[in-house]
């Protein structure tokens, strides 16, 4: 039997891990916002991160808590408290990238220590040097290649390996940025980053012997995104991961919606599924146009197969979005779906309803709102009030209702327009 990684995926919050864990998911990653890199985006507390863990040993599954900021020596007025009140929820992993940190944790808690990308190894005798105080598992930075991950593995074989294989990538290294600070005081590596890596830029030239005159370095009317990276997919190369030593697959998004992580999780998880059965090739193609199915910008295979090359940067703050994210089922009631709205739904529109086994085709016969009048349009806001629908068919709780995106729709964000009686 092949060997069968960890496909770990992001938790800004219980609910969000709920969907990875329906979808797919072996593994979840999250923590308290003032310890982590997406602070902004986490959402969660010590009770429902007792919970998020209880969740995962109730279904045989794992969590891994993230203490990964890189620490000041205010931080160390509360983290180990937190450590300790933690541990009593029995994580499975802690992930560390600061020394502080993990001799901290060391002396507080018995939790595994996983070592965050943060911390930049890149070599073997760096992944010896944290065996050797105790760390259990390596998310090894990005920069790797293939051939030098197996390189690794090979020397220290008595160590798990982790890397990601999908997501959004900061142009910095290894996640090390100060861009953030620069601009805007917020601290990336304290888990306030305002993503300036995605803003766009005017940028110039100024040649030596010509000073005051500026040349314009290759943007349009709206400037250049010379920061912006394309985002990660490894999804083809599964095998080579695999086979090169890797524990665990780790997919990047703590503030993405419960859409992006129900479809990314199903997809990897199918893609390690088929190559244990040997007909990965097969389906293939079916599972990389489902990653193609949420907001993304073009996709790139980062320094897998060598150095960075050019064309790496995404001209456009705008993602891909070829399909809509609509809504959620929430729960059934007699014919009906109760559905919370992400986007507009009409009534006659043939929607795509993905549940962690299949993915059905079916006609919105019918919609009613909260107070059980028939409109013809379902919207969003003003504060997600739910809708129901009536399919075809009957669909299972947390399945997931989206589109094609044939054209930029107009949002209609005003009340819900109630069929006239007469």
């Amino acid at each position: 039997m092949r060997s069968k990684p960890e496909l770990i995926l992001p938790a800004g919050d219980f609910k969000k891990a709920q969907f990875a864990f329906l979808y797919g998911a072996d593994c979840c990653y999250g923590g308290l916002g003032k310890y982590s890199l997406r602070k902004a985006e986490v959402n969660f507390t010590h009770q429902s991160l007792a919970k998020a863990i209880k969740l995962a040993h109730l279904l045989a599954k794992k969590f891994y808590v993230t203490f990964n900021i890189f620490a000041r020596n205010f931080n160390f007025q509360t983290i180990k408290e937190d450590i300790r009140k933690i541990s009593k929820a029995k994580p499975d992993a802690f992930i560390v990238a600061d020394p502080g940190i993990v001799r901290l944790i060391k002396e507080a808690s018995k939790v595994p220590i996983h070592l965050s990308t943060q911390a930049n190894t890149l070599n073997w005798q760096a992944v010896k040097f944290w065996k050797d105080l105790g760390v259990k598992r390596i998310i090894l930075a990005r920069e790797l290649t293939l051939k030098e991950i197996k390189e690794i593995k090979k020397k220290v074989p008595d160590i798990e390996l982790e890397i990601f294989v999908h997501g959004a990538m900061c142009i910095s290294y290894s996640g090390r940025c100060l861009l953030s600070a620069f601009f805007t005081g917020r601290e990336a590596n304290q888990g306030d980053c305002a993503q300036p890596c995605r803003w766009r830029y005017k940028a110039y030239l100024e040649e030596e012997l010509r000073p005051g005159e500026f040349l314009t370095a290759k943007e349009d009317s709206k400037g250049t995104y010379i920061f912006n990276s394309k985002d990660l997919r490894l999804l083809e190369y599964i095998p080579d991961v695999i086979k090169a030593g890797v524990t665990g697959l780790k997919v990047e998004g703590r503030n993405k919606s419960e859409y992006y992580l129900s479809v990314i999780a199903r997809a990897y998880r199918k893609a390690i599924d088929y190559y244990q059965n040997n007909n990965f090739k097969k389906f293939l193609p079916e599972l990389l146009e489902e990653t193609e199915k949420i907001a993304h910008r073009d996709y790139t295979t980062g320094f897998l197969f060598g150095k960075a090359k050019k064309g790496e940067i995404y001209p456009n703050r705008r993602p891909i979005e070829k399909y809509k994210f609509l809504g959620i089922i929430e729960s059934q009631f007699k014919e009906f779906s109760k559905i919370i709205c992400r986007n507009q739904i009409k009534k006659g529109d043939i929607l795509e309803i993905l549940t962690p086994g299949r993915i059905y085709h079916d006609k919105v016969l019918e919609i009613l709102n909260k107070d059980g009048e028939e409109i013809e349009v379902g919207n969003p806001l003003p504060q997600k009030e739910y809708i129901f629908i009536k399919f075809k068919k009957m669909y299972p709780q947390n399945s997931i209702l989206r589109k094609i995106n044939f054209i930029k729709e107009r949002r209609n964000y005003g009340p819900a327009r109630v069929k006239s009686k007469s």
